[in-house]
């Protein structure tokens, strides 16, 4: 055969293939979630979460240490709530001594460059596992705001350098803004989950924290009524542009793999920079399916990195990130 353009040249080998490959992966594109319990010498693995663990602070500051060495620059902290201290108002949140304040001060005593995001949210801190004040077996919007502009300052003074609203409550990005610039925390910057789905993806991160939803009567069974409905795309679009509006510095889609459409359409929609946070079920679901001998683990892993970096993230929030920056 007579063919002057064979595109097969280009894969002839894996070093051509690396010179010309349009994407690549590098520890800066990656955002750590790390879990954080209280007590001391606590490193529990999550029983659906193979290989990931929730942290005491002597053993976040071991772990933040080894990512640094890694390359990787930046750690999203969720903390998991005694009982106790649980109730419907979310007044363990704004606590300056709570373990959220204490793990921000540990992380960047351990690492003090490691950029510290923080979770923003009620569902850790709520006896009912919502994201927010419940009131008639109604999810409050504005009232649980207010307590997030609270607690989003009370974050950044103990030395968090951005805060991720991931509650899904109507202009809370805009209160948490102002907020911040009243008390001169300019700098300080905002991850807003812009476009974070009503997804059943969310399962073992509840398990990790204790977080889900309480069956009890009069409580929402689900987060459907704040979080997106999955049929929607244009609305997604719609969420992103508002929360730019009001002072988001970088938006966030939730789940990855399955809203990849969803990450195209967002980067194309908005200058800021665009995060995708892999969530605890697509992990779940990789683990699963390489202990049973169904699926490569490391191969799956980096194609579905790949993946979420190709429809347009500039930064993933994955539980692969350690692993990853190993591989590569």
């Amino acid at each position: 055969m007579n063919i002057l353009r064979r595109n097969r040249r280009l894969r002839v080998n894996e070093t051509i293939r690396a010179l010309v490959r349009e994407t690549t992966i590098t520890p800066n594109d990656f955002i750590v979630p790390l879990f954080v319990v209280e007590g001391l010498g606590i490193r529990a693995e999550i029983p659906s979460m193979p290989n990931y663990y929730r942290y005491s602070l002597d053993y976040l500051a071991q772990e933040v240490k080894e990512l640094w060495s890694l390359g990787i620059k930046s750690v999203l902290l969720f903390v998991k709530v005694p009982d106790h201290l649980k109730d419907n108002e979310g007044t363990e949140a704004i606590n300056p001594d709570g373990l959220m304040q204490r793990a921000i001060k540990t992380v960047k005593e351990a690492t003090p460059d490691m950029l510290v995001m923080t979770d923003v949210a009620l569902d850790p801190y709520s006896i009912y596992g919502h994201d927010g004040i419940i009131k008639n077996g109604v999810v409050e919007n504005d009232t649980t705001v207010s307590i997030l502009a609270q607690m989003s300052l009370s974050h950044v003074r103990a030395g968090a350098d951005w805060v991720a609203p991931s509650d899904m409550m109507d202009g809370r990005i805009e209160q948490i803004r102002l907020f911040l610039d009243k008390y001169n925390y300019t700098n300080a910057g905002i991850m807003a989950y812009s476009a974070k789905y009503a997804s059943a993806l969310y399962g073992p991160f509840r398990d990790a924290l204790d977080s889900a939803p309480v069956d009890e009567q009069d409580i929402p069974k689900d987060k459907k009524t704040y979080q997106m409905d999955y049929a929607n795309r244009l609305e997604a679009i719609k969420e992103v542009i508002m929360d730019v509006e009001e002072g988001a510095d970088m938006v966030m889609v939730k789940p990855g793999i399955v809203y990849l459409d969803v990450v195209r359409e967002v980067k194309n929609a908005v200058n800021v920079p665009v995060s995708v946070y892999q969530v605890s079920g697509e992990y779940a679901m990789i683990k699963a399916a390489a202990q049973n001998g169904w699926l490569d683990h490391d191969a799956i892993m980096l194609e579905q990195i790949y993946a979420i970096k190709r429809a347009g993230a500039d930064l993933i929030a994955s539980y692969f990130a350690k692993d990853v920056v190993k591989l590569l």
